[in-house]
């Protein structure tokens, strides 16, 4: 039995992790048993644990933001699965303390207590953007983080590769924008644009993402936590194709039994929102809304042969087919998806 420390739960990923190593989720290859893992979650206080303990896990309380309050949680850890993070904060600042510093703490105190192997999921913004449309991430490729998030992954990834260096076993995965049911709301109010029937697309739409559907990420750190040859190794994690933004939400219509008409906006506006972003997040400000139009003629797609190569990583679940259990998961919860002109504050 390992065991291994969760952060990042009660969240949406983190969740899901906690589901597949307690042997809870058998469509998730490679399938966790019950018993492999004993599974503790570092929680921050005041959320919702509940589920969590329904399904075996065991809770501590803590904030990986102070250090001292997540040393016990480590005590007795054989592998740490850090997802903890924070990407559409309320202050810039947070992106360091949390993302950044967070991770420091994190890293040091499995260090400290003796732990095996740390699993870090970092994300796309470490890396950047691709210069050209049909130019692919890879593993090797030059780091330009983009804004305060991208360089809090940056800054976190060099804390896991530094405890690396000091006799920690550490593996990186790089995933892209993740997307599947218990979505939280930022995502259902994406659906609820493309149920409107008219959604804004900047540009031609053409421009190239890599998603990945979350439980081929979850199946990725599995493998990750299994695989001798991971350790010290870095891997983009993503569906086995990149995805044209109209794509995506062609996808979603579809899910949602829908035709949209997209309204074109010229890509010189998502130009200038990213200068805004840059701009205010230099002064110490963040505006979800903003830092998403921004980037929304970016490429931002990724090479996954190294994980497929070394983890066996199969990504099982493809764009369509993820969309269709999103919108499936949206009913079952009475989430409505009318026009999203009746649904703003």
């Amino acid at each position: 039995m390992i065991r291994t420390l969760i952060t990042g739960s009660p969240g949406w990923l983190g969740t899901r992790l906690v589901e597949a190593v307690c042997g809870r989720a058998p469509d998730v290859p490679p399938f966790a048993t019950q018993g492999e893992f004993h599974v503790r979650c570092l929680v921050l206080d005041g959320a919702e644990a509940g589920p969590l303990r329904d399904m075996g896990a065991e809770v501590v309380w803590g904030d990986i933001c102070h250090l001292q309050s997540i040393r016990s949680a480590m005590e007795g850890i054989e592998l740490v699965i850090h997802g903890a993070g924070v990407a559409h904060p309320r202050r810039a600042s947070d992106f360091i303390r949390i993302n950044a510093d967070g991770t420091r703490n994190v890293v040091r105190a499995a260090r400290d207590a003796g732990a095996q192997r740390l699993i870090h999921i970092s994300s796309n913004s470490a890396q950047g953007t691709t210069g050209k449309r049909k130019e692919l991430m890879r593993e090797e490729g030059p780091l330009r983080p983009r804004g305060r998030y991208g360089l809090s992954k940056w800054l976190a990834e060099g804390a896991v590769r530094e405890a690396q260096e000091q006799g920690l076993e550490t593996v990186i995965l790089r995933p892209c924008w993740f997307y599947g049911p218990n979505q939280p709301e930022r995502q259902t109010t994406f659906f609820r644009m493309i149920a409107s029937g008219r959604p804004i697309v900047f540009g031609s739409g053409e421009n190239l993402r890599s998603l990945a559907y979350i439980d081929n990420l979850v199946q990725a750190a599995i493998l990750a936590a299994r695989s001798p040859r991971a350790v010290g190794e870095t891997y983009w994690v993503a569906d086995e194709r990149p995805y044209t933004t109209l794509d995506v939400c062609e996808a979603i219509a579809q899910a949602l039994g829908l035709t949209i008409r997209p309204r074109r906006v010229p890509s010189l506006v998502s130009a200038l929102m990213r200068f805004a972003d840059e701009a205010l997040q230099r002064m110490g400000c963040y505006i979800k809304e903003v830092h998403v139009a921004g980037e929304m003629t970016q490429n931002i797609a990724c090479d996954i042969r190294k994980a497929i190569k070394e983890l066996g990583y199969c990504p099982t679940v493809e764009l369509h087919e993820g969309m269709r259990r999103s919108a499936e998961w949206c009913r079952a919860q009475g989430i409505e998806l009318g026009a999203w002109r009746q649904h703003r504050p």
